[in-house]
């Protein structure tokens, strides 16, 4: 049976499979989306350690699969370096960025808002505009509590499949793939932040929660910015489906 049509116990397999087992999963999974999907599969890669695992793992499947970055007008200026050094080296990686006028620290006073604007609405862009079928997501189920119902392969949106290939991998996992191969990450993690956002969103923090750092005092602490939650294939009338 195709791992995209697996029902396997997710729980089970994030501590019964060991490192090895879970790369060559997450091979096989992006392998068989490829296969299925062909031009219409395509990575989003947020510069974060996830991310950028699973953008490798792509380009180990084929290097001719695309991918898009969304940035907003709030990435901390490290994250803008290190996104234009990635797409020196990745020119198939399509950024994607809303100058919508919006009020000013919309972030304090209604975050949801402010990221549906920033981040959302220009992910939707990005499905439309590449004609996406299949998007693949660093989604781990181990990240935080909002992360727990996700499943490998999902189609929330009719139309649009989204593969979750590194679901099930812990956040040391993650970092052990990102040394064994080599591969450069966002310099913000070597100051001790753990989950990457916005500037004014996100902060260090000693909590256990990988993402108790982002929206730190409002109602979305720890929680989406909406890009995996909100409706993003869009009809031809322009709404959410």
């Amino acid at each position: 049976m195709s791992l995209l049509d697996n029902k396997d116990d997710l729980k089970e397999l994030v501590e019964s499979l060991n490192f090895k087992e879970k790369v060559e999963r997450s091979l096989q999974l992006i392998k068989e989306a490829y296969e299925k999907y062909g031009d219409g599969l395509v990575v989003a890669n947020s510069l974060g350690k996830d991310s950028v695992c699973v953008w490798d793992l792509a380009k180990r499947v084929s290097p001719k699969i695309r991918g898009f970055i969304i940035t907003t007008r709030f990435k901390p200026k490290e994250t803008i370096q290190f996104m234009n050094e990635t797409v020196t080296r990745y020119p198939e990686l399509k950024v994607y960025k809303s100058d919508v006028k919006i009020p000013d620290k919309l972030y304090e006073t209604d975050p949801d808002k402010c990221c549906d604007l920033l981040k959302v609405e220009p992910t939707r862009r990005a499905i439309q505009e590449m004609n996406v079928k299949c998007w693949v997501t660093g989604l781990r189920c181990t990240e935080g509590r909002t992360r727990t119902d996700f499943k490998e392969v999902e189609e929330r949106d009719k139309g649009l499949v989204k593969l979750n290939p590194i679901l099930i991998w812990k956040e040391r996992e993650v970092w052990q793939y990102l040394a064994l191969y080599g591969v450069k990450v966002n310099p913000l993690y070597g100051q001790g932040y753990r989950s990457l956002g916005c500037a004014p969103c996100t902060k260090i923090t000693n909590d256990d929660n990988e993402r108790a750092g982002r929206w730190i005092g409002t109602s979305k602490c720890g929680g989406e910015c909406g890009i995996h939650t909100r409706p993003l294939k869009v009809n031809t009338d322009g709404d959410g489906i």
